[in-house]
């Protein structure tokens, strides 16, 4: 399993629909799997789930990213999960660290803008 996780200022449609955009259209195996949206009072939740093939590992895995807003106050959790071919314990994160520090870039790039 591989985490990222980080605090942000900005617009949260805008992280969003970049997130979405940029990890279907990075990754030539990359689905959408499913998501949820929910909002108390001024406050804003958004869970995504991808899924895409790891060639590394010859196999899939997900990312789960939770998007947690307050106005212009945002934190992001992402994590990967599968991949790995062993039975009782892991033996190949490697495909759980590569979409990890694929979304982790996306991020660090929409912030820049």
């Amino acid at each position: 399993m591989a985490k990222y996780e980080r605090s942000l200022c900005g617009d949260f449609d805008s992280l969003l629909r970049t997130l979405d955009r940029e990890i279907l259209s990075r990754s030539v195996s990359a689905s959408f799997q499913d998501g949820s949206d929910f909002m108390m009072g001024n406050v804003r939740c958004a869970v995504r789930v991808y899924e895409r093939y790891s060639a590394v590992g010859g196999n899939r895995l997900a990312a789960n990213i939770t998007l947690l807003g307050e106005g212009k106050n945002i934190a992001l959790s992402v994590i990967a999960s599968g991949g790995s071919q062993a039975m009782f314990f892991k033996i190949n994160t490697f495909g759980e660290s590569a979409f990890t520090e694929k979304i982790a870039r996306i991020v660090e790039e929409w912030e820049r803008q």
